[in-house]
């Protein structure tokens, strides 16, 4: 079960406060309630959705809920682990074979894994694995770019239906041109539906589908390492060589962290030795 992320909601919420403070700071309550207007908030909300229904198809559309969510459950991306779970699947190989995998890897969740492992068990060409999990990482790649596509339009229209609203307010401003005392206020809320898309745009679905972007590059890296992984496995190679070679994917700190565990578990073994 993947955690919350927390980041998603507290950045919303740090924006919306500095926006809110920004505008009480200098108006005072009175400020904050200038900028608070049902037609605006309709006409942006309403045009957004009615773009949202012409652009994409309503199976498209279903997808919209659940990518949503994604942005705000924590991604749990551990390459350590990943490498250990390798390493560990290239030792039972090479003393008991890989047919020895297929109990060890019903514990596994992730299903890419499995496929993979399953496949180098059948005796699969390590180029034939390769390119049925490469095809498969595009097809993930390909949902979840068009998933996240409706999030990255509706960034794109919240702005522009900002400015329709705004342009309907001038239209009825300038109908009424004969009371200057209306012309400020008028103004003012014609305004106020471009700064609701703007801020639609860019505080809530620009840095969502970003947020989004940047996960599945995470998960299409975290799934090249499985192949290498399970090509590995499957050629019987050595589990430090391909702990090695694997281990070139992580950052500084992690290959740190991975020696100074691998140097503990070391002493833990010489002095149960001894």
């Amino acid at each position: 079960m993947k955690r919350r992320d927390i980041l998603t909601p507290i950045g919303i919420f740090i924006g919306l406060t500095m926006v809110l403070f920004g505008i009480y700071t200098n108006g005072g309550l009175g400020g904050v309630a200038s900028f608070v207007d049902v037609a605006s908030i309709l006409v942006v909300l309403g045009g957004l959705c009615a773009a949202i229904i012409v652009n994409f198809s309503i199976k498209e559309l279903k997808l919209t809920l659940k990518v949503f969510k994604e942005a705000f459950r924590k991604s749990e991306n551990d390459l350590k682990s990943l490498i250990d779970l390798f390493v560990t699947l290239s030792e039972k190989a090479r003393r008991e074979g890989l047919l020895a995998l297929e109990n060890e890897i019903e514990e596994v969740e992730d299903p890419f894994i499995k496929k993979g492992v399953l496949l180098a068990i059948d005796g699969i060409e390590p180029e034939v694995i390769n390119d049925i999990m490469s095809a498969e990482i595009a097809a993930i790649e390909e949902r979840h770019q068009k998933g996240r596509a409706i999030i990255q339009k509706a960034g794109e229209y919240a702005p522009a239906w900002g400015m329709i609203g705004t342009l309907i307010g001038l239209v009825l401003m300038l109908e009424n041109l004969t009371n200057p005392e209306t012309i400020g206020p008028s103004m003012a809320v014609a305004l106020i539906t471009t700064f609701y898309g703007t801020l639609l745009a860019n505080l809530v679905f620009l840095p969502i589908a970003s947020k989004l972007e940047n996960r599945t590059d995470e998960e299409i890296f975290l799934k090249q390492i499985v192949i290498e992984g399970v090509i590995g496995v499957q050629s019987g190679q050595n589990p430090k060589i391909l702990e090695e070679k694997l281990s070139a994917f992580l950052s500084s700190e992690q290959k740190k962290q991975l020696e100074q565990e691998n140097t503990e578990e070391l002493v833990g073994e010489t002095v149960n030795g001894l």
